[in-house]
């Protein structure tokens, strides 16, 4: 199991919208999250920083990514999601949500 984080600005003006949005998320793309093998995922917001949190359980991480990025559903979701978020400046190149690294773990 691979753990992972990034964060994401979103601006004041959009929370409201996102956060209406992921209180219905739709069905399938909660399935294509599941059959991507993304466990125990999370967004918080903190003002307009949002941090996600999941947990991959599969083996082709790259070969799973690239499945939920060519499923129509999931494109249609982040046609939606997308113009309401705001990319890091510091982000890596080809990321949107900024990978951050884990600092302390315990179980």
């Amino acid at each position: 199991m691979k753990r992972m984080a990034s964060v994401i600005g979103l601006p004041a003006e959009n929370s409201e919208r996102y956060e209406a949005l992921h209180a219905a998320v739709w069905p399938a793309v909660l399935e294509r999250i599941k059959a991507s093998n993304i466990a125990n995922y999370s967004i918080y917001r903190h003002g307009e920083l949002l941090f996600s949190y999941m947990e991959y359980v599969g083996h082709d991480f790259e070969g799973d990514m690239n499945a939920m990025a060519a499923d129509p559903v999931t494109q249609e979701w982040w046609d939606v999601c997308m113009p309401l978020q705001r990319p890091l400046d510091d982000r890596a190149e080809g990321e949107w949500w900024k990978e951050i690294p884990e600092v302390f773990h315990v179980d």
